[in-house]
């Protein structure tokens, strides 16, 4: 795992002393690449290839970066793992390659020399971002993995592209030390609390598609920063993946959980290839307990685990894992978060991500995997289970709220959505009786004003996208990616909000806040349930191996967890990877959000309506409401723009 930035200047002019303008972008990214840093200058100076590097395979010389390809035709930088590069290598030698060192990069390389760059992505099952520049062709090219796992961030400003692992690279150079927020992006910001690519939160800058490719001729003109990334080549696609195992879905249970469990087992395989020791996160949920069985398992006992755990008991999932990891026999370690551990963490936010961005559980994220590193170098995760086998509790949510949409006539959603707030608590209760029992409960008054908003939109689409947004009004944009992209057809709702999530969620918050959490520990994390081979396979899923009634999610998983560990150490309810936001904001974060959530500061910083936040946080701080998910983006913005935008 490491970190990479450089330059390409179209205009054949180079800057005065490009190696230190290299040197100072690489080394913003030093916690991505702690071990070394490397840096190459190609076209007498005009392109710049900078590398942190993070040593996990080839522990040598052989395997520093920037690399060159046996022929010197190609040199490269690469951020992340290539699982399968020893099958590749295999491939190569019996084509007479010889290899010098034993890297993952080394095979990428010389797969690019002999199959072409095309022809190498589509062998490489892994994660990574890369720029490689082809000598002979005088060509840069860009790539990234096919889920979107490793960060990608591509700008134009007059003659020069700049790019790199993170915007804090791009910042350091000259021609985008001013750069402006894009609108746009703001926008989607406000509504989903993340920014969606292929857009940044600047004006110019974007992010290189997930399974994609764009090639640039040094000799040509600069290409048009608003449409850069329309001329990426995408070699995988998601839509085709989902659609395919739609169209090929097993009819047969057993073969079902049979190819699914044969997948994980070598996905797993696949990502305990290391040099350095390896370890792995550990929830009390499905994903995590599964992956951590079957690691331990295929390292003969030898699995070391983690977790954290908090104060409040609806947070806290210490007691679940230490008794799933007693019960696989892992060496488990814990680490309890009080509120000061979280302040401290919460003070580091805005440099660590450099790109507004609000999942108050990039928190426990960034505090865990300070906890694994201070032991290994790589951490086998859980995340992808909810995209791809239908585990989020807001699918189950979604679907009764479809029921109730269909009961409630219009004319009541509409009164209703007018009403106070303590004539909608008793609104509620009636409408409890229209709902399962596993929702009855959560129907208080403040939840049901936030349903009557998702089922008075007019289409399932917009309804998914009300239920996921959090800021709709003046200011926050008006649709999103999940409702203006193309779904397979024949999809069913669950299918639906499965393959939005995955082409959106999963990459831009989810990839995201494991990639800049870890990445800030100098952590590698690895995540075997997102496997592209396991991915075509769970689409192949029937129904019944996804959600049960309509309320039990992941029932593939499930089933593969029963053959491994007792059903107690299964049904347990759902946590997430979570903080008690609103009872922090309450306390031990009041002063912070007092001073980004005041008037003065709104106004000053632009974006959010003064008003409209002042009567949320007057709200919350009452206790009668719970905005902590609204507020979080708004201080997380503030927070962002007074480290990023104050020149």
């Amino acid at each position: 795992m490491c970190g990479i930035a450089g330059f390409l200047d179209f205009d054949r002019q180079r800057c005065a002393d490009p190696l230190r303008l290299l040197d100072s972008m690489r080394d913003t990214l030093t916690h991505r690449g702690p071990d070394a840093g490397g840096s190459a200058l190609e076209a007498e100076g005009r392109i710049g290839l900078g590398h942190r590097r993070l040593a996990i395979i080839d522990l040598s010389q052989t395997g520093a970066q920037p690399m060159e390809s046996a022929s010197g035709r190609h040199v490269i930088v690469f951020n992340g793992e290539i699982y399968n590069f020893q099958s590749v290598r295999s491939e190569l030698t019996a084509l007479g390659v010889d290899f010098r060192g034993t890297s993952d990069t080394e095979v990428l390389l010389e797969a690019v020399e002999h199959f072409g760059l095309a022809g190498a992505l589509g062998r490489a099952n892994g994660m990574f971002a890369l720029a490689i520049y082809d000598r002979k062709k005088r060509q840069l090219a860009f790539a990234r993995d096919r889920l979107g796992k490793k960060p990608l961030y591509i700008g134009i400003s007059g003659s020069t592209l700049a790019f790199g692992s993170e915007l804090k690279a791009l910042r350091c150079h000259p021609k985008f030390s001013h750069l402006q927020i894009d609108p746009r992006a703001a926008a989607q910001y406000m509504r989903l609390g993340y920014v969606p690519a292929p857009l940044s939160i600047y004006r110019h800058v974007g992010k290189l598609p997930a399974a994609s490719y764009l090639v640039f001729s040094i000799d040509g003109k600069a290409p048009d920063p608003e449409a850069i990334h329309e001329e990426a080549v995408q070699y995988w696609s998601m839509y085709d993946a989902s659609q395919e195992g739609a169209e090929a879905r097993f009819g047969d249970e057993a073969e079902a959980l049979t190819a699914l469990e044969d997948q994980l087992g070598a996905a797993v395989e696949r990502r305990l290839v290391s040099d350095v020791p390896v370890g792995a996160f550990l929830s009390g949920g499905v994903d995590s307990s599964l992956v951590c069985a079957v690691m331990q398992e295929q390292l003969g006992g030898r699995a070391k685990t983690f977790t954290v755990g908090f104060a409040e008991s609806e947070f806290d999932e210490t007691a679940d894992a230490a008794e799933l990891a007693a019960y696989i026999g892992s060496h488990h370690t814990e680490l309890p978060v009080d509120p000061d551990a979280a302040l401290g963490a919460v003070g580091e936010l805005q440099e660590i991500f450099d790109e507004p961005f609000a999942d108050p559980s990039q928190i426990p994220s960034l505090l865990i995997s300070r906890l694994i590193r201070s032991e290994v170098t790589v951490a086998i995760s859980g995340d992808g289970g909810d995209e791809f086998f239908g585990g989020y509790k807001r699918y189950s949510r979604m679907l009764a709220m479809e029921r109730l949409a269909k009961r409630l006539p219009n004319a009541a959603w509409q009164a209703f959505d007018k009403a106070p707030l303590w004539l909608v608590d008793a609104g509620s209760k009636a409408a409890r009786r229209l709902t399962s029992a596993g929702h009855a409960e959560e129907l208080s008054g403040d939840r049901m004003k936030k349903i009557l908003a998702v089922v008075g939109q007019h289409d399932f689409r917009h309804r998914y996208e009300q239920f996921n947004s959090q800021w709709t009004g003046e200011g926050a944009a008006s649709s999103s990616p999940l409702t203006t992209s193309p779904v397979p057809p024949g999809f069913g709702q669950l299918e639906q909000m499965m393959y939005l999530d995955a082409i959106c969620y999963l990459p831009d918050d989810v990839l995201v806040k494991v990639d800049r959490a870890s990445m800030a520990a100098s952590l590698e994390v690895r995540v075997p349930l997102l496997d592209y081979e396991l991915i075509s396979t769970a689409w192949r899923m029937p129904a019944s191996l996804r959600m049960q009634n309509g309320e039990i999610g992941k029932m593939a998983l499930r089933k593969l967890l029963a053959r491994r560990v007792p059903e107690h150490m299964i049904n347990r309810p759902k946590r997430g990877f979570g903080v008690p936001l609103n009872d922090w904001l309450r306390g031990p974060l009041r002063n912070l959000a007092d001073e980004h959530l005041a008037a003065a500061k709104v106004d000053q910083v632009g974006y959010f309506d003064s008003d409209e936040v002042s009567k949320l946080w007057t709200e919350h701080r009452s206790g009668r409401r719970n905005w902590g998910f609204h507020l979080w983006n708004c201080i997380c913005f503030s927070m962002w723009h007074g480290r990023w935008m104050t020149h």
